[in-house]
């Protein structure tokens, strides 16, 4: 394998892993503007938001493992509106494919 080949397939790396970060951030952002969701809820998802895109707690897997981490026990709370856990376990899913 050629330096140049190995640095693209990296560039293809960071490009499809931006984009699953993004649609992970797009559907967290949904359920913060859903008043039908509990505002502890909410919040807690906020914050979630907040360490995915804080580019200083580290690199883009590292922060897609604590925001998973903070999903998981969320995800937990037996007052979550089932179609709100759907759609948490769904962007753990998609954080759980973000690979360095």
């Amino acid at each position: 394998m050629t330096s140049s080949s190995s640095s693209s397939k990296k560039g293809q790396k960071e490009k499809e892993n931006q984009e699953r970060l993004a649609r992970a951030v797009e559907t967290l952002d949904t359920i913060t503007k859903n008043n039908d969701v509990q505002k502890s809820i909410r919040n807690m998802i906020k914050e979630v938001l907040m360490a995915l895109k804080d580019e200083k707690s580290g690199s883009m897997s590292v922060r897609a493992a604590n925001a998973i981490s903070l999903l998981d026990s969320a995800t937990q709370s037996p007052q979550m509106q089932s179609h709100i856990r759907t759609m948490l376990w769904q962007v753990v899913s998609t954080l759980e494919s973000i690979r360095e």
